[in-house]
């Protein structure tokens, strides 16, 4: 009887040992077996950050993320030093392509909704991301008004690739 019960404890400390391992190894498995779709584009947006630009084209005055935040909040703050808005787009593509950048904003300027749209060609330099910026400057920044949202887009011809837009779009 003894050898029986004895048997039967190293069986199921296997048992247990064998299902610790799937418990620990088996979620590793599938999540690396599930694929990400935006991973799959062969285009897609990463970033968009729009900023504020001063009349001599700065959006900071020190290569500081934390001075660029305060400026910012600066130029947010007193309208008359702005000098437009600069569109840093960040996005990634797996080939090299030329593509169409879009940038669409809506505004306000007092009571009345504006809109404006700014196209850029752009190109790829390979497997890397790529930044690039579009801005609305002078006459047409001033008559534009108060960005209230944007979209950004990439266009091959006349097809649609990938799009990321505010929370208010």
């Amino acid at each position: 009887m003894d050898k029986i019960s004895f048997a039967r404890v190293r069986a199921a400390i296997c048992l247990v040992r064998i299902l610790r391992q799937w418990l620990l190894v088996g979620p590793l498995i599938v999540a690396g077996c599930t694929v990400d779709a935006a991973a799959t584009k062969p285009v897609r947006l990463v970033k968009v950050l729009p900023n504020f630009v001063d009349h001599q084209d700065r959006v900071a005055l020190s290569p500081s993320l934390y001075e660029r935040d305060a400026y910012q909040y600066h130029l947010r703050t007193h309208h008359e030093e702005r000098g437009g808005l600069l569109f840093e787009v960040q996005w990634k593509s797996k080939e090299v392509v030329s593509l169409t950048l879009k940038v669409e904003m809506r505004g306000n300027r007092g009571k009345n909704q504006t809109t404006a749209v700014i196209e850029q060609a752009v190109r790829t330099r390979g497997w890397f991301s790529t930044w690039s910026r579009v801005a609305l400057k002078g006459d047409t920044y001033t008559q534009f008004g108060e960005l209230s949202a944007w979209r950004a887009t990439l266009w091959d011809g006349d097809k649609l690739l990938a799009e990321q837009k505010s929370f208010l779009w």
